[in-house]
């Protein structure tokens, strides 16, 4: 992670990140030369690959009989005709006879058509026919060429096309890390002046390139995630009964949705009042937001934004509110409200609020020794082979189900309460100990894990929703951690315990879980 420090606070300047120094630009000088002398060029006729125009030109005299040079002249073509010729001939695969016997008039290829590529970043496309009208007519201007060049000197151009190829990747690698980290400096000098973020505390989220995050985004860009959370009834509702109750706290206000996708959010927002809503998502699925909007007549109210929020800028300096949907299982998994407290340090003004803004993360003890039986147990004995060493590998997986009631063992404990308007990022990662009070004697087999949600701060009519067992399902389920063998316990015992909640460095967007109950220790993979 870079460090930052604010010169307003200890007067040094923030440090600059060490930049790549490889003579770079020499490098690629000596590349594009280089390159300039080796392309591949796919025959007009067959489908052999040359090492060059001339060489493809000449090889098309010699083994098709046809000098693309005569055509041009004869029919006088210019810069477009050529190119509807090359495409022509790529697209019809035809004889060279058909072509070069043609008489004066109306041409195959005079047709808009075939203004289209017909392979991608075609050579002979980016040939200037001029140029090759340059010579006597017996071949192409650069020269003609005498043959084929033996198979050494082949070789030897193949190795030394691919060396180029390799030293210009490590040359645009280093160049794409030097970006990405004055990109990080950039975000530091700016977000360093609000007093509300840790100096120099980007988060791992923020500082994740585009590519890296890829996949995240484009899991969201499946229709069938959206229809998913928009049929979940007590997600929807609750933020549809939040906006429409509490019509004072939007009216006239400009809103953030961030990571809007289908923007249902921001639709809510904008018939509650708000004056403007900005609507942020990276994922494909913003294309069709844009039309449900335009279908619904609130093009003028709602502004929608493709990107991560950390790579964009707003139209405005400040927000009133900002909404989003960000909760992962388990509350924290895929680090989006990493996010939503980036947009909150950066434009959220003074006096506004994140919704929703409170939100608790709690356990229960659960005994059900069929569940156990058939997902840890199951390994001791697998049609008469022992393949106990499975337990290390599927245990560790925490699994994402919803969880009968009936098996609960305990009363519930909340670990985690955060105030989404004042939690600092580092408090998204946290230990805390815990104590869940047995209300049966029996076997615990595993920990289940859900969270509450609160829509409160300067509302008159407050909404929440929780996603535990005994409420009304949502997509959220709950997430499951099994223990490796069962821990028996009393009625009224009070179990004690420590969870410890940290994302995993290799990839931010997951979690994972430790969990000790008295002498046991198991990590557990959100992911």
């Amino acid at each position: 992670m870079a460090e930052h420090r604010d010169p307003h606070h200890d007067g040094e300047v923030d440090d600059v990140p060490e930049l790549s120094d490889s003579g770079d630009d020499e490098q690629w000088q000596c590349l594009d030369e280089e390159d300039s002398d080796d392309q591949h060029v796919t025959c007009l006729f067959c489908d052999r690959l040359l090492n060059s125009v001339p060489i493809t030109l000449q090889h098309c005299i010699t083994e098709h009989q046809f000098n693309l040079v005569d055509v041009i002249r004869k029919h006088n073509l210019d810069d477009y005709g050529y190119i509807k010729l090359i495409n022509f001939l790529r697209s019809k695969k035809g004889s060279a006879a058909g072509v070069t016997g043609l008489p004066e008039g109306p041409l195959p290829w005079d047709s808009e058509d075939f203004l289209r590529p017909v392979l991608q970043d075609d050579p002979l496309l980016q040939t200037d026919p001029e140029e090759l009208c340059g010579g006597d007519g017996e071949g192409p201007a650069q020269g003609p060429v005498s043959g084929a060049p033996d198979q050494g000197a082949v070789l030897q151009r193949a190795q030394s096309a691919e060396d180029r190829a390799q030293r210009a990747e490590e040359a645009l690698a280093r160049a794409m890390d030097d970006l990405h980290k004055l990109k990080v400096l950039a975000q530091g000098l700016v977000l360093n002046a609000d007093t509300r973020r840790a100096p120099g505390s980007l988060g791992p989220v923020a500082e994740l390139r585009e590519d890296e995050d890829d996949a995240y985004f484009s899991s969201y860009g499946h229709y069938g995630i959206h229809q998913e959370m928009l049929k979940d009834k007590v997600r929807t509702e609750s933020y549809r009964d939040f906006m429409y109750r509490n019509p004072e706290v939007f009216k006239d206000k400009v809103v953030l949705d961030v990571g809007c996708g289908t923007c249902i959010l921001s639709m809510f927002a904008a018939r509650a009042g708000a004056a403007k809503v900005i609507a942020v998502d990276q994922s494909e699925i913003i294309y069709q937001a844009m039309d449900i909007v335009r279908a619904n007549q609130l093009e003028d109210k709602i502004t929608l934004i493709k990107g991560r929020i950390e790579d964009i800028s707003l139209p405005v300096e400040k927000v009133d509110i900002i909404i989003s949907e960000w909760m992962g299982y388990f509350l924290l998994f895929e680090s989006m409200l990493d996010s939503v407290l980036y947009a909150r340090d950066l434009y959220l003004a003074d006096g506004g609020s994140v919704y929703p803004d409170l939100c608790n993360i709690s356990l229960a003890a659960i005994g059900n020794a069929q569940k156990h039986q058939d997902h840890i147990a199951f390994w001791d004995d697998v049609y008469g082979f022992n393949m106990a060493c499975m337990k290390k590998a599927a245990l560790p997986e925490a699994g994402v189900e919803t969880v009968d009631p009936a098996t609960l063992i305990s009363e519930p404990t909340v670990i985690q309460t955060i105030d989404c308007n004042r939690v600092c990022l580092s408090e998204l990662e946290f230990a805390s100990d815990f104590c869940m009070k047995m209300t049966r004697t029996t076997d615990c087999t595993a920990i289940v894990g859900y969270f509450d949600i609160f829509f409160d701060k300067g509302c008159g009519n407050k909404v929440s929703f929780s996603t535990g067992p005994k409420d009304t399902k949502t997509h959220w389920k709950q997430t499951l951690f099994l223990l490796e063998s069962p821990l028996p316990v009393q009625a009224g015992e009070e179990l004690q315990g420590t969870i410890k909640v940290i994302k995993n460095k290799k990839d931010p967007r997951s979690l994972l879980v430790t969990l000790s109950l008295r002498d046991r220790k198991q990590t557990y993979m959100l992911q």
